[in-house]
């Protein structure tokens, strides 16, 4: 930028495009038109200074008395402060008088706005002078940066997010043009742009900088030198303050304006991946030199000063850093020594959440217990990253068995026991019960080779420990196992004895868990005792205010109504059973519980509707990393005679069209909705021109708008993977190669939508 100064106001002139941020800028704007004094916060490298420019240009029309900027980056002494501003605004020499009365006698009767700029060094002398001027000139306006806001009542605090994926990419094409003539985003490079823009947590001085890098590397090759952010990200805007060079540097200035204790939290706040929440600072960072009841304080005023963003997780606060913001911590945590010691206790703090989720499963909260360990999904897999104890490593990964079959991880779960079994072979009670939590994920997944060699090394173990309980649960998957084979009957007598065993030993939760088990195979092979043995179970249930086991017996009950040939009592029962699915993640159950209603439903001769509920869970299928055929070749069979009845009754394109519509709904939560909207049954077929589905239709629309996939799924509420596919199938379906020509097309066969 270079300073044009005038008679009304200073402000420099802008040589690079203001990229994104409209509604920030109207937003703002029209707040100054009422507050006389707003502050516009947010972290090191967000982009205030060039927002606030953006704001006060775009504001200069109502202060006719001139906008000036009063950029205090240089200023260090804060009885200087006063002297800076009157020199920026002009003010003549009035006499006797101080600097702050000759500066407020001046503006008393102007109306004009004054920026001041990079104020968090100097946030006490700023809010002093900011409150003596807005008491003597009733018509001047203060716009202020700073990393915190300035205290003084009246104040209007605005928060700079980071850009968002869409405005962050679009900086990057704009300044990479500029030293890279030619550099587009395209199809190709699309990904990695994301990555990249991702990885700089959005931050335009972050993204400014690995723009200058692409002179002489690819996209990909800045990617992949992400991991020494701190030494790529240099250069940039030779004209820039000293703290803006370099990304360092920046985070360095927020840096040296903590306090000790606050840059030791700083420090220890970085131990945590993805995000934290109160008690987990608590527990993990208290203790030589933070002692417990300074912590929330302490994290009060990171927050306050923008090193700590606040969101939202289940109600409650939590709390994360911005990676670069992470990663500069982490290297002060381990350059002080404590990087070790706080990896252990990080470590145990989630051990012993995620065993208090386990031991408590069965009772009220499973919901709320799931989303909190999903919130703390990251922070597990870090725990889990932990080499100190490789028993306590498996530990963890057993502890954590509902979090990867009912939370929807089933695959990471697969992973992270491959990796705890690797590395502690010795045969220790800890293993044994890693091994059945392995081959409870294995089995989910229909990898029954992978669940049988684990339960085999499971009750070798038993036997060489000579564990009750290990034993009892061996028998209890044998009784999985074997239903899981297709034969349920087979699974009875194993469960029983797993029971009973379990019973003895007074483990009453391990017990209730092949109680359930015993219900369910009961009922699916329409055992006499099944009534019996599933209203005991559910009685429990409801009593604890437990759903997800509730559920699983309510759908194995329908299933037996269906086979019995009641389609009204397996329709209920499968209703009832989503009704107690809702707040959960498993993907694979309630995809079972769709397939019981769209067979019903098929039953019904609704053939439409059940390909759309096939289509649903299928989508659910796909996500968890599974298939109907895990559940045993007779539920196979299900699936496949009604599969083909919907076929045979509506013809293929129509099928295929309603599994399409179906599909759609891919998240546990969507599907959830869609399969209980009972104004949805029967559905009819959407009526316009052309091949396209009405969702397919709006992701054209979107398309001809411009809108980038990405963007697509962020309008529709889908996800990415969801609104990839659409595209191509309506690529597919017109027979186009571009999303150009379904623009094209658009433009000469638009159909309204709801859009």
């Amino acid at each position: 930028m270079t300073t044009v100064a005038s008679r009304t106001g200073n402000l420099p002139a802008a040589f690079t495009s203001f990229v994104g941020r409209q509604p920030e800028v109207a937003e703002i704007g029209g707040l100054l038109r009422t507050a006389r004094l707003a502050t516009l916060t947010g972290p090191g490298g967000v982009g205030k200074t060039r927002l606030a420019l953006e704001v006060a240009a775009g504001s200069a029309n109502v202060f006719p008395d001139g906008v000036w900027l009063v950029n205090l980056a240089p200023v260090q002494e804060p009885a200087a402060l006063a002297g800076v501003a009157a020199a920026i605004l002009g003010v003549p020499e009035l006499g006797a008088l101080s600097v702050v009365e000759q500066l407020a006698r001046y503006m008393a009767q102007r109306r004009a706005l004054i920026v001041l700029d990079n104020c968090e060094h100097l946030a006490s002398a700023c809010a002093e002078l900011a409150k003596s001027l807005l008491s003597a000139a009733p018509e001047l306006h203060i716009l202020a940066t700073s990393r915190h806001a300035l205290g003084l009542t009246g104040e209007h605090i605005f928060a700079v997010a980071p850009l968002s994926p869409a405005e962050a990419a679009g900086l990057l094409q704009d300044r990479a043009g500029a030293v890279r003539p030619g550099f587009r985003i395209s199809d190709t490079n699309q990904a990695q742009v994301s990555r990249l823009c991702a990885d700089l947590d959005g931050l335009p001085l972050a993204i400014e900088l690995a723009a200058s890098r692409l002179r002489t590397l690819t996209v990909g090759q800045v990617v992949d030198r992400l991991a020494d952010r701190f030494a790529l990200l240099t250069s940039g805007d030779a004209t820039a303050w000293p703290h803006q060079h370099t990304l360092r540097k920046m985070i360095d200035w927020s840096y040296e304006l903590c306090t000790t204790a606050e840059r030791l939290l700083w420090n220890r706040l970085s131990i945590f991946a993805g995000g934290f929440d109160l008690d987990a600072v608590e527990s993990v960072c208290a203790g030589d030199g933070i002692a417990e009841h300074e912590v929330l304080d302490l994290l009060d005023r990171l927050v306050a000063q923008s090193v700590v963003l606040t969101t939202e997780g289940g109600g409650l606060p939590r709390f994360r850093l911005l990676e670069t913001i992470r990663q500069y911590g982490r290297e002060k945590l381990a350059a002080s020594g404590e990087e070790e010691r706080l990896l252990l206790r990080h470590r145990d703090f989630f051990l012993t959440l995620a065993q208090r989720v386990d031991q408590g499963w069965f009772g009220p909260g499973q919901a709320q217990a799931l989303n909190q360990l999903r919130a703390e999904h990251t922070n597990l897999l870090a725990a889990l990253d932990c080499d100190a104890d490789p028993q306590i490593k498996l530990v963890l990964a057993a502890a954590l068995g509902f979090h990867w079959c009912a939370g929807g991880f089933l695959s990471e779960g697969r992973r992270q026991f491959d990796r705890a079994l690797a590395a502690a072979p010795e045969c220790t009670l800890a293993r044994g019960r890693a091994l059945l939590g392995a081959c409870w994920v294995a089995l989910t997944q229909g990898d029954l080779a992978a669940a049988d060699r684990w339960l085999d090394e499971a009750e070798a173990l038993a036997e060489q420990l000579g564990d009750p309980e290990l034993r009892a649960q061996v028998s209890g998957f044998r009784g999985l196992s074997a239903h899981y084979r297709g034969q349920p009957k087979e699974g009875m007598a194993p469960y029983e004895d797993a029971r009973a065993a379990l019973m003895a030993l007074g483990n009453e939760r391990e017990a209730t868990s092949w109680h359930l088990s015993l219900a369910c195979v009961q009922a699916y092979t329409g055992d006499p005792r099944a009534a019996e043995t599933g209203r005991q179970v559910i009685a429990a249930f409801e009593a604890s205010g437990e759903r997800w086991g509730h559920a699983q017996v309510l759908t194995a009950l329908g299933h037996n109504a269906w086979e019995r040939g009641d389609r009204e009592a397996a329709k209920a029962l499968a209703r009832s059973a989503l009704e107690n699915m809702r707040g959960f993640n498993d993907c694979a159950m309630i995809a079972r519980m769709l397939e019981l209603l769209a067979w019903a439903t098929a039953s019904d001769g609704t053939h439409e509707w059940a390909a759309r509920l096939l289509g649903a869970a299928d989508a659910l299928w796909k996500e968890t990393g599974s298939s109907i055929h895990a559940f045993g070749p007779r539920i196979a069979e299900h699936h496949a005679r009604c599969e083909k009845a919907a076929a045979d009754v509506l013809g293929l394109a129509a099928y295929l069209q309603a599994l399409a519509e179906g599909s759609c709904h891919d998240s546990p939560s969507q599907a959830i909705e869609y399969a209980l909207a009972s104004a949805h049954e029967p559905v009819s077929s959407a009526t316009a021109p052309g091949p396209l589905t009405s969702r397919e239709r709006e992701v054209a629309a979107l398309v001809a708008k411009g809108l980038s996939n990405r963007q697509i799924a962020s309008t529709l509420r889908l996800s990415p993977r969801t609104a990839d596919r659409h595209v191509q199938n309506i690529l597919g379906k017109l027979g186009f190669g571009c999303r150009a020509q379904i623009a094209s097309w658009w433009s000469a066969n638009p159909v309204p939508t709801e859009l």
